[in-house]
């Protein structure tokens, strides 16, 4: 057994706070840590300041990922990885995504004293997760698995100057490795575990402090849709002559709400969000009859097939709108993510840790994408525990209770401290390229 350490008790609330503070954003509210923006530097830097005080080892990955690990345990076998985001979208909340991380380096520091028993364990705290900077999201973890498409590269940030791939470069990622699809992955994998704040109302409305999650939604998005009409005089053109492209958008969106209202009551899983809607600055008048709408279009379902077919509706009403106002629409590229189905063996684990404990634990579906949902498309089996977050996500008022980040770490802890008995290889090569 590894002798007792004497270092102080991590304190996980104390190190999400620091963060918190260090990321504050200086134009208001809410925390901005910019995928490989200065936030998200901040954020890592202050994680390995941690590590240094708290005795361990942080490296870097050629993806510019952060991994944490004990001194002591340089194994080269497959290793269970806790891990999750640390960016952020802006002024968003505190614990979206750092909360995993910090979780992560909780449960290394409760089982540290133990690590020989155990498989290798190490913190992975991953970079742009979020979509809102690059319109792409799981940056980080597609990188590191080999899985980024070599276009995303050339993706503009949302202020419209640089690229993804002069980002990454900045942050001393391998860009050329990454455009080649090549696995970066530092060591196998036998498992990607996460936690993470529940993004949406359920855990708060049913009193539940930790949930075992099922799957995640995959979505399928065009950050940019154009409807282009005619601008005109508001007073001289009359209705049945207007090529009016807000009037165009309110009515396709309007039909595609209520294609939505009918799957639901098919029994179809299904959530849409036009979350961009706006008319070019530059033409704003009262008097001036829009010509010109940009705006997003988002699908989420836990089925593929639902997801395919929701998109082909929202191509047959663009059809039918542009006939019937005599405008048109133009479509970027559409970006998608796959649905994912979370290991049953490690939701099982869970449930059982939940109970050693006396917190048993409810099933829940991810309504948000998340990083794991990239490990389990690579083959690694991934699991992931969401934990009680009041006032939902994405927002500065995330409210994470110190208690319930406790129940939480307490349930990871316990599953991984109960591979003991039973080291178990599943392994996933870090050479062997990921299937596309």
């Amino acid at each position: 057994m590894h002798a007792k350490r004497t270092s102080p008790a991590f304190n996980p609330s104390a190190l999400l706070d620091a963060i918190g503070l260090a990321t504050r954003d200086g134009a208001g509210d809410g925390i901005t840590r910019e995928s490989y923006g200065p936030g998200e530097d901040t954020a890592l830097r202050l994680l390995g300041c941690h590590a240094e005080r708290a005795g361990l080892v942080a490296d870097s990955d050629r993806a510019g990922n952060l991994w944490l690990r004990l001194a002591a345990d340089t194994r080269a076998e497959p290793a269970v990885v806790i891990g999750s985001h640390v960016d952020s979208v802006p002024r968003g909340g505190n614990y979206d995504g750092l909360a995993g991380v910090v979780a992560g380096l909780a449960v290394l520091d409760g089982l540290a004293d133990d690590w020989q028993a155990l498989p290798p364990l190490r913190v992975l705290a991953l970079r742009g997760e979020e979509s809102a900077w690059y319109g792409r999201a799981y940056v980080g973890s597609m990188a590191l698995l080999g899985r980024l498409p070599a276009a995303a590269l050339a993706l503009k940030h949302r202020s419209g100057g640089g690229t993804l791939g002069e980002a990454l470069a900045r942050c001393g990622a391998d860009v050329s490795a990454i455009a080649r699809g090549e696995p970066l992955l530092p060591m196998p994998i036998a498992a990607y575990l996460e936690l993470h704040i529940e993004q949406g109302p359920v855990m708060v409305a049913r009193g539940w402090p930790v949930a075992a999650v099922t799957g995640i939604r995959g979505n399928l998005r065009h950050n940019r849709v154009r409807c282009l009409g005619e601008a005109g005089h508001s007073g001289a053109v009359p209705r049945w002559l207007r090529h009016d492209a807000v009037l165009a958008v309110a009515q396709l969106l309007a039909r595609m709400d209520e294609h939505w209202r009918v799957l639901l009551q098919m029994g179809m899983d299904l959530v849409m969000t036009a979350g961009i809607c706006t008319t070019p600055a530059a033409s704003h008048a009262v008097s001036v009859i829009p010509g010109e709408v940009q705006f997003s279009f988002e699908v989420r379902s836990q089925d593929a097939e639902t997801l395919r077919r929701f998109h082909a509706l929202l191509q047959q009403e663009c059809e039918t709108v542009a006939a019937e106002r005599g405008v048109r629409f133009e479509f970027d590229e559409a970006v998608a993510s796959a649905p994912a189905l979370m290991d049953e063996a490690w939701i099982r684990r869970f449930e059982a840790a939940g109970a050693a404990l006396g917190q048993p634990l409810e099933r829940l579906p991810s309504g948000a994408g998340h990083d794991a949902a990239m490990f389990a498309a690579a083959g690694i089996p991934a699991a992931m525990l969401f934990v009680r977050n009041d006032h939902g996500s994405h927002n500065p008022r995330e409210a994470l209770a110190e208690a319930d980040l406790a129940a939480g770490i307490a349930v990871l802890q316990e599953a991984v401290a109960s591979l003991r008995a039973h080291i178990h290889p599943i392994i996933v090569p870090c050479t062997a390229k990921a299937s596309k």
